[in-house]
């Protein structure tokens, strides 16, 4: 990294056209970039799915919203979890590998690995059937 070189604010997701360059070029903020990037992913399909599953539920009986608010908290928690484990994974195979290259990274591609991790997250919950 240049000698004056301080990791961007995250999100630092920038416009090459009109603005200069965020860049990264530490392991450690490859990583933070790619596990904020997967939490807010994660975070805002994890809270898609619980508002479809009260959506669901008006009109239904009172009892049966005596425990729906454990709802939000439960998936909030599961997709924390998720996303600290695989935004790191990736973080850290994708940071390894732009090092290894001598590249830097900019602050696009763990927005776009974020991405990626929530497409296999959507994918890997379809049960696969049939032959083929």
């Amino acid at each position: 990294p240049p000698a004056d070189y301080s990791p961007p604010g995250w999100p630092s997701l920038f416009w090459p056209p009109l603005e200069d360059r965020y860049v990264l070029y530490r392991l450690g903020d490859m990583v933070r970039f790619t596990v904020f990037w997967t939490l807010v992913m994660y975070a805002a399909f994890h809270w898609a799915a619980v508002g479809i599953a009260l959506f669901v539920q008006i009109g239904k009986r009172r009892t049966n919203w005596k425990y729906l608010w454990t709802v939000p908290i439960i998936y909030s928690v599961i997709a924390a979890f998720e996303a600290l484990i695989a935004g790191s994974v990736t973080g850290a195979m994708v940071g390894a590998i732009y090092i290894a290259g001598g590249w830097y990274m900019t602050t696009w591609i763990p927005f776009i690995w974020g991405w990626a991790n929530v497409f296999v997250l959507v994918v890997s919950s379809f049960s696969i059937s049939g032959g083929l």
